[in-house]
């Protein structure tokens, strides 16, 4: 099975011990998950807003190992043309973001936001949370 994309809320629920953190600890015990860079940045701001200094959220987000991929020309573009199917859902650049990479790569994404559901995207959602 192709390991999925992880988007920021299932690696937030990871770190956090929250509902789903099983299921990307599986991922992430298989070596090297892959994210986007955006989605590392909004991790790394939540770490940061939740409380934790900047020297803290490097630490534990470098302990993940995390394979992480530029957000560039290209997938900044399919970003952009990911906003009509996904505007009725509300996601945001982040999201879109994970979406994109998960295009790219023919990968499945990981996610905890139930609002990807059902998306015609041309990628496969999983939910970390049942």
């Amino acid at each position: 099975m192709t390991e999925p994309i992880l988007d920021a809320s299932a690696v937030l629920a990871f770190l956090q011990k929250e509902p789903g953190q099983e299921t990307v600890e599986a991922v992430l015990e298989k070596g090297r998950a892959v994210i986007c860079a955006v989605n590392l940045s909004e991790v790394a701001t939540k770490l940061v807003e939740g409380g934790m200094t900047p020297a803290l959220a490097r630490e534990a987000l470098g302990a993940l190992d995390l394979d992480v991929h530029p957000f560039d020309e290209p997938l900044a573009l399919e970003c952009a043309w990911l906003r009509g199917p996904t505007r009725a859902g509300g996601l945001s650049l982040g999201d879109r973001a994970c979406l994109a990479l998960g295009k790219r790569l023919a990968r499945p994404v990981l996610t905890t936001d139930r609002s990807w559901e059902g998306l015609a995207v041309g990628v496969t959602v999983r939910l970390a949370r049942p």
